[in-house]
């Protein structure tokens, strides 16, 4: 409705003012791109070309083309772009299970980014970080918790991922038949990266089985580039089978745009270039304009970095052609066209999106929303939840995230307006709770020595490589520092005395943005660079919340992570267990709705939660066998897909017919509520298949005591599965079982022999 409402302004202001501007056919809005590309190509020098295929993309004056920032971030909200609505991690949004929902956040998210664009220019530059070229999502499997990175995709699932990834890139890019874009998405980390972030720069994936690539690693990026018509798509940064992903004809050239049939550009990580070359890393040539000359060859039309400037050198040097540098940069135009990038702003309706959208009470209440669909209820003993508010009861709120505003905002963040915390989220409808600061994430060093507090200091602030961008949001809440991580406590043994009458303990603990990321400097036990070597809670939680319950507390553990946690011992120390994420600018309040009843539990895990680190494989090792619920021989603690709810949802009388599935969901409780049904398919006598794989979910309201009937729809293409014979995903013939349930353990499902 936004977009009809701001065409109909556009096309009534037409084409008069921008003729009065117009002096090349580039220029001219009735041309097709493909037109207006090729003319500004021919009127570029190399050294003009070779400087418009790197992130910062500067004017050429002289023919009147605006300067472009292609490096942009809104992975979970506009980022590092000043103020913004910042929503729960990727991680937790895809434990919502709702791609309908997540569409509408990322319609949110692009509104401001093109607010925020108008903005920029009307203060005279576009800088980095406000343009229209934004490298979300990242749609790599989560093969493994270890990875710190694990928080910024849709989880262990290539179908999830998928469906959620469709929603991210239609959300950003806009209507495909609306006459701009309104933003360019981008496909990452093409095509199989899931860590680890301490050796990236060097790593090699090697013997990769087909089955792998085609069945578990490749299905995301072939439904973004084939149904959602993605924008570009993003190279990381490790090799597969010796050569570098920006820089490998295999992938680039035959899967990408042959099999795949991608038009769109494709962009490099950053700096990942560079690693082609220096010393200690890739090191696959020696020099810079070698190492350019292979990418642009074998398809990386966009470097973020800068050894593209040797690009004149390597096509002297015969590395490369000036008509391979004019196909990638043809490209890079073509794509600005449709942005409406070389057009008067008179005839772009995004551009009349209004600035008050930015962190406006909508967004928010979106934001809200979404975090509440995002919390998982893991365990619920006795029903302790929801704590009724009526009651008297003493609630004493303790942990390292309980009073952490920053740690809401997960990585690649924005600056929301307002950040509540969990402590405030909870004091809003307990405002007799009580706060005890407690333990830290992890114990100290037994030696507080100098070294010892200077390794500490370099935890990266920013979860990330590339500035601290972390500020905090709400002036009254606790700013994690690198420091805070891991200061020396205060003793159990006095937290346990300030907690002695509690009756009810809210413990808000698990990790932080400031233990896991994207190539950090974090050398704590459990953590390196960025990513975990345990899976555990640390052991200073773990010893506090044993403490609590032989104290003979009821404790609610809260726990804040950006993926999964074993938290084997914590189902017996404690009574209930919810899974928060980094919840947002609103994930105090959205937690508070859901443990005060407000809000009935709906989130199901994206990821399995194992028992403990002993389950899972060698980091290193890209084989599925074992990894993720697909592939997994042994029982997790929580299984793929699980999730409790405050009613009782029962799922019967499933059945498969002219391509539809049938069932009755009733909600045999008595409180409103949302369950996420899953259909799970195996094909029968495959033993080196999946167990089961995820082809199908619906979320569905059900109000207390009601009984619905559903219908959705499961075309015959939902039956592709790997063909041997063929080395390819395909409609394959055979015998398979349906499985239709609310999690992916066989306990819980119907099975419907096909």
């Amino acid at each position: 409705m936004l977009f009809k409402k701001l065409y109909a302004i556009s096309m009534l202001l037409g084409f008069s003012l921008t003729a009065l501007a117009q002096q090349y056919p580039f220029q001219n809005p009735r041309l097709s791109a493909e037109q207006r590309a090729d003319d500004l190509l021919g009127r570029l020098t190399l050294k003009e070309k070779v400087s418009l295929m790197m992130h910062q993309s500067p004017a050429i004056e002289r023919l009147g083309v605006p300067a472009f920032q292609w490096w942009n971030e809104a992975l979970h909200g506009v980022g590092r772009n000043g103020k913004a609505t910042v929503f729960p991690i990727t991680m937790a949004m895809a434990a919502s299970f709702d791609d309908a929902l997540l569409m509408e956040v990322y319609t949110a998210v692009s509104d401001e980014a093109r607010a925020k664009n108008q903005q920029a220019k009307e203060n005279g530059k576009v800088r980095q970080y406000q343009d229209l070229s934004f490298w979300t999502p990242n749609i790599n499997i989560f093969r493994d918790p270890r990875w710190g990175r694990g928080q910024e995709t849709y989880g262990e699932d290539p179908y999830l991922t998928s469906r959620m990834g469709v929603a991210v890139v239609r959300g950003l890019q806009g209507p495909d038949d609306a006459p701009y874009r309104k933003t360019l998405a981008c496909a990452k980390h093409f095509a199989v990266h899931s860590g680890p972030e301490w050796n990236r720069h060097s790593f090699n994936v090697t013997d990769l089985p087909l089955r792998d690539l085609w069945e578990t690693y490749m299905p995301a990026f072939k439904a973004l580039v084939q149904e959602a018509n993605v924008e570009e798509v993003m190279c990381a940064y490790q090799r597969i089978d010796g050569e570098p992903c920006c820089g490998n004809n295999r992938y680039l050239k035959q899967i990408l745009r042959n099999e795949l049939g991608f038009k769109g550009l494709v962009t490099s990580d950053c700096w990942a270039i560079s690693d082609f070359w220096k010393k200690g890393y890739h090191e696959v040539v020696e020099t810079r304009s070698e190492a350019t000359g292979i990418a642009l060859r074998a398809g990386t039309d966009l470097e973020c970095g800068s050894d593209y400037n040797s690009l004149p050198e390597a096509v002297e040097a015969g590395f490369v052609t000036e008509k391979e540098v004019n196909e990638s940069l043809r490209r890079l135009i073509i794509a600005r066209i449709k942005l409406g990038n070389f057009d008067d702003d008179s005839l772009v309706p995004w551009t009349k999106i209004p600035q008050s959208t930015i962190c406006s009470a909508e967004h928010r209440a979106l934001a809200r929303k979404m975090a509440q669909e995002s919390i998982v209820l893991l365990q619920n003993k006795g029903n302790i939840l929801p704590l009724n508010t009526q009651e008297k009861k003493k609630i004493v709120v303790m942990g390292p995230n309980a009073n952490d505003s920053t740690m809401l905002l997960g990585n690649y963040n924005g600056f929301p307006m307002y950040a509540v915390t969990i402590l405030e989220g909870i004091k809003a409808q307990y405002p007799d709770a009580q706060y005890i600061e407690g333990c830290r994430y992890v114990d100290a060093p037994a030696n507080e020595g100098r070294q010892n507090r200077r390794r500490r200091d370099n935890v990266n602030l920013d979860a990330n490589p590339f500035g601290n961008v972390n500020t905090l949001a709400n002036p009254e809440a606790r700013n994690t520092s690198a420091r805070d991580v891991a200061k020396s406590n205060v003793s159990d043994e006095t937290i346990l005395k300030k907690a002695a009458d509690a009756d009810v303990v809210i413990f808000v603990g698990g990790i932080s943005p400031r233990l896991e990321g994207e190539e950090m400097r974090v050398n704590f036990d459990g953590f390196r660079g960025g990513d975990r070597t345990s899976i555990e809670l640390p052991e200073a939680q773990r010893r506090l919340l044993k403490a609590l319950h032989e104290q003979g507390k009821k404790v609610i553990f809260v726990n804040c992570s950006g993926s999964a946690m074993a938290l084997t011992p914590e189902t017996e120390t404690c009574d209930a267990i919810i899974q928060a994420w980094y919840g947002g600018e609103e994930g105090g309040n959205a937690l508070a709705d859901v443990i005060s009843g407000k809000v009935n539990p709906s989130g199901k895990l994206p990821v399995t939660f194992y028992k403990n680190t002993e389950q899972l494989p060698d980091y290193e090792d890209y084989l599925m066998a074992n990894r993720t619920y697909r592939f997994f021989q042994d029982r997790p603690l929580f299984p793929f897909g699980y999730g409790l709810s405050y009613s009782q949802f029962v799922i019967s009388n499933a059945q498969y017919a002219n391509d539809q599935i049938t069932l009755t969901l009733a909600n045999q409780g008595n409180m409103d509520g949302e369950e996420v049904v899953q259909v799970y398919l195996r094909r029968v006598g495959d033993k080196l298949g999946p167990l089961k794989t995820l082809r199908a979910f619906r979320r569905i309201p059900v109000k207390a005591g009601q009984t619905t009937h559903v219908t959705f729809p499961f075309p015959k293409t939902s039956f592709e599965w790997w063909d041997e014979a063929s080395n390819n995903m395909r409609i394959l013939p055979g015998q398979y079982e349906l499985m239709v349930g609310n999690d992916s353990d066989a306990k819980v499902v119907q099975t419907i022999t096909i």
